[in-house]
């Protein structure tokens, strides 16, 4: 895996995170993946982030990079594959599997809508992973700027969640995002009409730029079943708006990483947004600074600055601190494993014998 960490990134660490980060930090939205979760023949153009980290980045690879990064801080994760078509999602899952314990990592799966309830059963509990994620992507037959998010999520995919109380990574979808009346409308009917199932909306609902999330936490705030991520948002006024107006219980820090250790930074631009990028790597509205005229960080440490700034405005305590930024999705993941699995740990694949699943096996 590429490390470029340099002087300028442990002097921020230093003198702006050092004393804010608790000494424990689950990261609840990342990315986990080896070449073995790609379809055979699967290559990626030059500008992909892929192969930044050589196409493989797993817990260890994370944990190294945190080593550095994060010096004196505890790493828990939830991660899952690249949620596109070029990824197997049955060996993505296997792969999770994998790179899990339950305890420190744990996984989930990737899901798009033709598979059907047994395999998303399957798919999970074999693997003994804590939910699933969709990706608008993955919808077909209709332009992607127009699926809605119950075409991302057949109602029986949703039964199974429902039943064993997984979590949703749910990346909503329509340009509007989380301004958007048609998800607004149906991320309240997904959490009221399968209670059990716990919805994480990723992104803030995808919320990068302020004008975006005003308004548009306060019908899933009334949701004990939803939650949000903050990854990949820098944007100090989107993060203060979170933490004034979602219960703070149910907000969980999430990096997207591996993406997040590239160098950039997301900026709002006349009510929209887009990443500044000091690496040449193609994510989204991206504007690459190939004249070097900036000296960026990462994306990841500018999430923290900005959840910093968030969190001192909005008058966080030292304990809420400390939840968001580990004991709300630890809380979460464990109950997921402890209803499923029956407690923490993932045993070696010899003992999945003993291991109680309703899951319906092909053999």
């Amino acid at each position: 895996m590429s490390d470029d960490y340099q002087e300028m990134d442990r002097q921020i660490f230093d003198r702006e995170l050092r004393e804010f980060l608790p000494t424990k930090l689950f990261d609840a939205h990342v990315h986990f993946f080896d070449p073995s979760c790609f379809l055979p023949g699967v290559t990626f153009p030059p500008g992909h982030f892929y192969h930044k980290f050589n196409g493989d980045f797993s817990p260890s690879h994370f944990q190294d990079w945190a080593a550095d990064a994060l010096p004196g801080v505890e790493l828990h994760a939830n991660g899952f594959g690249l949620p596109t078509f070029d990824s197997d999602r049955d060996s993505t899952a296997r792969y999770a599997d994998r790179v899990s314990d339950n305890q420190r990592f744990y996984g989930m799966a990737l899901v798009a809508p033709v598979d059907t309830a047994d395999a998303v059963r399957q798919r999970v509990l074999d693997n003994r992973l804590v939910g699933f994620k969709p990706y608008p992507d993955f919808v077909t037959g209709k332009p992607v700027g127009e699926v809605m998010i119950r075409e991302m999520l057949p109602a029986e995919q949703m039964e199974v969640a429902n039943e064993l109380g997984l979590a949703v990574m749910l990346h909503i979808p329509r340009p509007g995002r989380l301004a958007d009346p048609i998800n607004q409308t149906q991320m309240v009917e997904l959490c009221e009409r399968y209670p059990n199932a716990r919805i994480i909306f990723a992104h803030v609902g995808r919320a990068y730029f302020l004008s975006n999330v005003l308004g548009g936490l306060d019908a899933i705030a009334a949701c004990p079943n939803a939650y949000v991520d903050t990854a990949m948002i820098n944007h100090e006024g989107v993060l203060e708006y979170a933490f004034r107006n979602f219960p703070r219980e149910r907000l969980l820090f999430g990096s997207d990483a591996p993406i997040a250790m590239l160098r950039g930074k997301s900026v709002e631009v006349n009510n929209q947004y887009m990443y500044l990028m000091g690496e040449d790597y193609a994510i989204g509205t991206s504007i690459y600074d190939a004249n070097h005229t900036v000296h960026f960080t990462t994306f990841y440490y500018e999430q923290l600055r900005g959840i910093r700034l968030g969190a001192e405005r909005a008058g966080l305590s030292t304990r809420e601190i400390e939840d968001f930024f580990f004991n709300n999705a630890d809380r979460l993941f464990q109950s997921v494993v402890t209803n499923n699995y029956g407690g923490p740990g993932n045993p070696s694949h010899d003992d999945r014998h003993a291991v109680p699943s309703t899951a319906t096996r092909q053999d």
